[in-house]
């Protein structure tokens, strides 16, 4: 197999980037403890303006080993994480990996139905759950191997002031909170009071940098969940990459925890590298721009990892505020998109307005997940993916042979499906050898489903998906799960679900229906009502049209993107 020449990309890396660094042989949970020692009284969250040090954090960390422990936690114990992001998420993850156990995140809003078979899929046998999402976890409970859920009250995590302003009861009795926050069954026990009770001096299991870390669901390139696995050396591998890609100052970066932790890319770049280089983490539950700005006057970020159009309404509210935190602003130096492509006029406004730099990257849950990335140096090429990070090697092979190396054309350049190898790469599918032999090909080298054009230096260029998914928010949204729920409504004869581009980056999830004959043509709230039975949120449609019939091949497969071109402009 021939590769694509030897690291020419190197060319384009940032002063003082290696090609090659020595990955450290150690749990992605040692960074934490080592800032905890090195910087005890440094502030290591900011939650909406409470505060915890290193120090308390690692006592909680330890309180929460405890906890666990005493719930049967064991190593290699599947402890799933339906959370939010907040100070008890970052917790409860340390302290279930210092256990050995592996971690399998979640999302909180996720239904009933997702739950129920990801949970066994997964065999989790501990749930940590928003308290607002215990009542699906329980109701998904059968047929799992859960043997304990765990309710956490996120509210307990917040400051005083902020408490009362949500008119929450600084020490809420179990009826109150019921009332305020939704109901808790009483026999769930509650992870402040379990923590709060607990011993701190449960010893840390031994943790091997190749065992397994967590299970992240992804769709890949089928769109079915499935569980990758990510070993400590995965997640740390990449912390190591992003250090020397972008040159952060240990014990002095504060990074903006705005992606949700419970998807790999939130939880490599917030609550995996504050911990690693020993940076103030400042936590947000949900993504409110105006939110956002507040913490830039309060406490502002020198880092933040963001999509596409999460840049787009920051930079927009700021523009559009009275008083916009322009000295907070001016004080980010480096943000880093992905997950999607990101539009060259959101990045000029972005690095008008903070007068630092917006680069892109690229990579997927299998990669940890980041795989390469504009130089975080003005040579970056905005609307590209950029160059491989270090240890990391690449591959363009053939669309039909992913065997086969596609040759270079008279200007050196490359087109076809992206290959990568490095330790960032995971270690395969939870059950499923047949998917990660299609997935992982001989020689570590992981197919991306990408169709990409690298040119005679090694600069990648994204060119189109071979996946059909859809993006909203950063998240994936999968057409034939939503259009497989959505042909049950009653009037609907057929659906095909497509991503219209929107302003700022990302899809929004347009549907188009045909219906039976004489059946009324359903509103968008109708539409969306019935979706989110079995649909997260963020996979909702944002837009309904109603069709005579749907573009189809000559094997009855629905035309997706001529759906899409159809409605595209109007």
């Amino acid at each position: 197999m021939q590769q694509l020449g030897d690291h020419p990309w190197a060319v384009h890396y940032g002063p003082g980037v290696p090609v090659q660094i020595d990955i450290p042989d150690e749990p992605i949970t040692a960074g934490l403890a080592r800032a905890a020692q090195r910087w005890p009284d440094r502030v290591a969250t900011d939650f909406l303006g409470a505060t915890a040090t290193f120090a308390e954090t690692e006592r909680a960390v330890r309180r929460g080993m405890g906890a666990l422990r005493d719930l049967g936690v064991g190593p290699g114990d599947r402890v799933a994480l339906v959370l939010p992001n907040c100070p008890s998420h970052l917790v409860a993850y340390h302290a279930a990996l210092r256990l050995g156990a592996v971690v399998v995140e979640l999302n909180p809003t996720y239904s009933v139905a997702e739950l129920e078979h990801l949970l066994a899929d997964c065999g989790a046998t501990h749930a940590l759950v928003w308290h607002k999402a215990v009542e699906r976890v329980l109701a998904a409970r059968a047929g799992t191997a859960l043997r304990a859920v765990v309710s956490v009250d996120v509210s307990r995590d917040l400051p005083l002031r902020a408490r009362l302003l949500l008119r929450l009861p600084v020490r809420p009795a179990r009826e109150k909170r019921d009332a305020l926050l939704g109901t808790v069954p009483a026999d769930v026990p509650d992870w402040h009071t379990l923590t709060r009770r607990a011993p701190d001096d449960v010893p840390t299991a031994e943790v091997g940098a190749d065992d397994l870390a967590l299970l992240q669901y992804t769709g890949g390139t089928t769109g079915t969940p499935k569980a990758a696995m990510i070993t400590h050396r995965n997640l740390v591998a990449n912390l190591v990459h992003g250090q020397a890609w972008v040159g952060f100052r240990n014990g002095e970066e504060t990074v903006y925890g705005v992606l949700p932790f419970f998807h790999v890319f939130g939880l490599t770049l917030c609550l995996n590298l504050s911990g690693y280089i020993g940076a103030t983490l400042v936590m947000f539950p949900n993504f409110e721009p105006q939110t956002v700005l507040a913490a830039f006057k309060r406490r502002p970020a020198t880092f933040m990892g963001g999509v596409a159009p999460m840049f787009d309404r920051i930079a927009a509210a700021a523009e559009a505020s009275s008083k916009p935190p322009s000295d907070g602003l001016r004080q980010v130096r480096l943000a880093f998109a992905g997950a999607m492509p990101i539009p060259t006029s959101v990045v000029e406004r972005w690095e008008r307005l903070t007068g630092g730099l917006l680069i892109e990257g690229y990579g997927m849950t299998e990669c940890a997940p980041i795989a390469l990335g504009n130089p975080a140096a003005p040579t970056r090429r905005p609307g590209t993916l950029g160059v491989p990070f270090p240890n990391t090697e690449m591959r363009v092979v053939d669309l039909e042979d992913a065997t086969r190396d596609v040759d270079p054309d008279e200007q050196g350049s490359r087109r076809g499906e992206l290959l990568v190898r490095g330790p960032q790469v995971f270690a395969g599918y939870l059950n499923r050898p047949e998917e990660t032999a299609q997935q992982l090909l001989e020689g570590g080298w992981l197919r991306t489903g990408d169709v990409v054009e690298v040119d005679a230096t090694g600069w990648v260029r994204l060119v189109d998906r071979v996946k059909e998914m859809i993006i909203v928010g950063g998240f994936k949204v999968y057409p034939s799960a939503v259009e497989d729920h959505l042909r049950t409504m009653p009037g609907v004869a057929d659906v095909a679900i497509v991503g219209m581009p929107v302003a700022g980056g990302g899809d929004e999830v347009l549907a188009a229906l045909v219906l039976e004959p004489g059946a009324p043509a359903p509103s968008l709230d109708e539409v969306r009502a019935y979706a989110e039975q079995r649909v997260a949120r963020y996979g909702l449609p944002r837009r309904v049209e109603v069709v005579d019939d749907l573009p189809r091949s000559q094997m009855g497969k629905v035309l997706r993107r001529e759906v899409q071109e159809r409605f595209t402009g109007e």
